[in-house]
């Protein structure tokens, strides 16, 4: 059975005459005739009751028509839906974000987005680095909102920007009086050495990056206290207990009272790439594209701290 001999079947029935039916269909009457009858033949009933003036349907041809034109409206329905989706009318995206990264940008990116798309569909999942990957590598999100290095080789990423990373150290600390001069003194990861840090738990990508750091500059950071929230982590560093490496664009958003005070670090200044994952040989969809030139977009426009790669 092909979906064309449903739209014949339907197309006889409405015109109740096989010569107006195949001129409505742009083919010959011979041909239209020749694929109902086998149509019959391959069902092993017959669907028309055909007379010199006259055609009717038969019993059969009445179950037949009926779901037949739910198959073809069914059809009709899906091409509308897809013809949607590639116009970007509609669609559904599955987002992962690092919670540290996700709470400062995605309230900036998200509202862009459903302005733009308002009816695609989008789910948030936050998760740490580590099990994002995973996820992302399993297909449970479209996307990831990620930093490098990506641990998992089955993904692909397209590079969203690069962010500066700067120290928070307590208001009271020698180098806070560093950022008081005109020109604040940048400082050296190699002064850090003997400070206690406060970091984020094992799990999270900046953890990583903060300690790769560390030991490119000659030592193991000396951690004293860990926390899965940034905020925490600047709040501890703010009432004194030790300091830390902090994103610049979360550095410079809104928090709590507690705010330590922020140094630039000398050159080359350390950088995270920003990174949107994929798993490798996903189709991404136009919904999927959208976001991705969204995120870029509206992450560019806040420019803070950010060098982007276009």
């Amino acid at each position: 059975m092909e979906f064309r001999q449903l739209q014949y079947t339907l197309q006889i029935a409405a015109e109740r005459n096989f010569s107006r039916a195949a001129e409505k269909l742009h083919i010959a009457q011979p041909s239209l005739s020749q694929q109902v009858s086998k149509l019959e033949k391959e069902l092993g009933v017959v669907l028309f009751q055909r007379s010199t003036s006259t055609v009717e349907l038969t019993h059969a041809g009445e179950t037949f028509v009926r779901q037949a034109q739910k198959i073809v409206d069914g059809m009709e329905l899906l091409r509308r839906e897809m013809d949607d989706i590639s116009q970007l009318r509609k669609g559904k995206v599955v987002i992962g974000s690092m919670p540290i990264t996700g709470s400062h940008l995605l309230p900036h990116v998200l509202p862009a987005f459903k302005q733009a798309y308002p009816d695609i569909e989008i789910t948030l999942l936050e998760d740490s680095s580590m099990n994002l990957e995973k996820k992302t590598a399993s297909g449970q999100t479209d996307l990831s909102l990620l930093s490098l290095p990506l641990n998992e080789p089955s993904l692909s990423y397209v590079p969203i920007g690069e962010e500066l990373i700067d120290l928070a150290v307590p208001p009271l600390h020698p180098l806070a009086e560093r950022a008081n001069g005109r020109e604040p003194l940048p400082v050296r990861l190699e002064e850090l050495k003997n400070e206690p840090f406060v970091v984020l738990k094992k799990g999270q990508g900046f953890r990583k990056i903060m300690v790769d750091l560390c030991q490119q500059a000659g030592f193991e950071p000396k951690v004293v206290f860990e926390s899965n929230n940034i905020e925490t982590v600047q709040s501890l560093v703010a009432t004194g207990m030790g300091i830390t490496l902090v994103p610049r664009f979360i550095a410079r958003a809104a928090r709590s009272e507690f705010v330590p005070v922020y140094l630039q670090l000398a050159e080359p200044a350390p950088s995270r790439t920003l990174v949107i994952a994929y798993r490798q040989g996903r189709y991404l969809s136009k919904a999927a594209e959208a976001f991705i030139d969204t995120f870029k977009d509206t992450v560019d426009q806040l420019s803070v701290g950010f060098s982007f790669r276009r």
